[in-house]
């Protein structure tokens, strides 16, 4: 008999509708859509047999206030009184991050914990994005109690981008980091691969002192893509944290058999190493060769070789979905990956 892959998701997460963002002086809808969430809802529907779908029952406000700053938090919640069709665009401000006379309840202060013009604030954003980090905490408990050894949060909002008092890139809250403290209750290592196209800064800061947390990510390079300021090799972490991280910069045009060798040879290597008693996959696909944000040429079938070197490494595993801007086929894209884990389950 298969055994279903455990999924979860809340409604609500499909109110947060940011209208546009600035890309290079261009004025561009925004690719951070409700279509994405669905997309992947429709795929796995066509899977009843393969995926069980649960909504989480509440917010994790104890375990989003032990990972992010509580003043971003209510900056973020402050935006909960806009009115229904109103949509704010933080002013961003660096120099006032650290004065004290901040205000994280005066919405126009949001400035000072954000650092891209790509991520605004609305009345839905708090729930979506808190409903989305209970995504990942629910399916991190799901593995933590040995309910299953494998599950899947579709986060959305993604939340790779964000730190601990800075969001961005779409991200409110980490949810990857989120899973990873959820599961330490447990395990004494856990490691992170994240395999979106753009690096996960703000889940590398967050772990960057930590060395019973091993981050791996493989992204186009950040010379010529976003996030720009991380994501170099250099990077390797700071303090008992050095060599726990792991950053693997790929070229423009990277193809599946090309990113499917730097997981096996390079990150999937250290993770070995490394010898973690848990995973938690950042899974973005933006790396997909028609997805409009990111520059790689992988096809849907490279998501199926991806997920079975990750199989081979038989730890409990949480899957975090990130990024994927290509509305059509990522709902396809991302069952595709999720399948062979859901085989994999029943044998």
């Amino acid at each position: 008999m298969t055994k279903k892959l455990s999924v979860f998701f809340h409604e609500e997460q499909l109110l947060h509708t940011p209208l546009y963002e600035y890309a290079f002086g261009e004025k561009i809808n925004h690719p951070e859509t409700t279509h994405r969430a669905q997309s992947i809802l429709n795929s796995l529907g066509e899977h009843p047999d393969q995926f069980d779908i649960t909504s989480p029952e509440s917010f994790p406000m104890s375990s989003i206030k032990e990972m992010h700053n509580s003043k971003m938090i209510k900056a973020i919640q402050a935006a909960s009184s806009l009115s229904p069709n109103q949509t704010f665009y933080p002013s961003v401000f660096p120099y006032y991050r650290d004065k004290s006379r901040l205000d994280p309840t005066n919405i126009r202060h949001a400035g000072a914990f954000c650092f891209d013009n790509g991520t605004p604030l609305d009345a839905t954003t708090f729930a979506a994005a808190a409903w989305s980090a209970a995504d990942a905490v629910d399916a991190a408990d799901h593995v933590l109690t040995e309910k299953s050894k494998v599950t899947y949060a579709l986060c959305r909002p993604p939340g790779h981008h964000a730190s601990r008092d800075l969001f961005g890139g779409y991200c409110y809250f980490n949810n990857a980091a989120l899973a990873v403290k959820r599961l330490r209750k447990k395990a004494k290592r856990v490691a992170v691969v994240d395999i979106d196209f753009h690096h996960g800064n703000g889940t590398q800061v967050l772990f960057d002192r930590d060395p019973s947390v091993l981050v791996i990510n493989l992204h186009g390079d950040p010379n010529e893509f976003y996030p720009y300021f991380t994501g170099f090799k250099t990077e390797t972490g700071t303090g008992a944290g050095k060599g726990f991280n792991i950053n693997i910069p790929l070229e423009k045009g990277t193809d599946g058999q090309e990113f499917v060798r730097n997981l096996v040879d390079d990150a999937l290597k250290s993770l070995r190493e490394f010898d973690p008693e848990a995973l938690v996959i950042s899974a973005g696909f933006d790396t997909y060769v028609t997805d409009p944000v990111g520059s790689f040429t992988l096809e849907t079938l490279d998501y199926q070789a991806i997920a079975e070197k990750f199989i081979e490494l038989k730890l409990p595993t949480v899957i975090i979905q990130e990024g994927g801007y290509e509305e059509i086929s990522l709902g396809r894209n991302v069952t595709t990956f999720l399948l062979p884990f859901t085989e994999a389950l029943s044998k």
